[in-house]
């Protein structure tokens, strides 16, 4: 994927209203990452730089050229509220009318809901991840049982009496 990005990186250099770039996120670009909430790589976000939006698309280059070209352009923000509809126009002036310890509240809740969302997800898969190891072990010492109980011997034996009766077939 990164000779597609640096082509695209490069067919955009000179564009007035789109960014393409890359960030080294176990570098100088970590915080950015974090701050983005960047958890695995290669990881493709898009949109107003405030409210990035994670990229679902193709990976390969006419994928994202045809992404890029339709979708880097201004879009409707507080910065740009002429490109919006009146629902989002009147969204955006009810979020600008709260007082900024409102709105840091606010954001703060919602961040607080992701975080408690982001918390579930991790110690339920870690259950799951539990369940498994504890299935996994079960069935290896089923497997185990089986194997010292003397299938191999019987499956052996079975074998051998089918050849000297005659017949090739296991």
């Amino acid at each position: 994927m990164k000779p597609d990005w640096d082509k695209l990186m490069t067919e955009f250099a000179d564009s007035a209203t789109g960014l393409v770039a890359d960030v080294d996120c176990t570098a100088a670009g970590k915080s950015l990452c974090e701050t983005h909430g960047v958890k695995g790589y290669p990881t493709i976000k898009w949109g107003d730089p405030a409210s990035l939006e994670d990229y679902q698309g193709g990976r390969d280059f006419d994928s994202l050229q045809k992404f890029a070209s339709e979708s880097l352009k201004p879009m409707c923000s507080p910065n740009n509220i002429d490109l919006c509809d009146d629902e989002k126009k009147a969204e955006i002036e009810k979020v600008q009318a709260m007082s900024d310890e409102e709105l840091a509240g606010a954001i703060t809740k919602f961040e607080d809901m992701n975080n408690s969302a982001e918390e579930t997800f991790k110690t339920e898969v870690q259950k799951l991840q539990d369940t498994y190891q504890a299935l996994m072990k079960a069935k290896d010492d089923a497997v185990e049982e089986v194997k010292a109980a003397g299938l191999g011997l019987m499956k052996s034996v079975q074998s051998s009496k089918a050849k000297a009766a005659g017949n090739s077939e296991l």
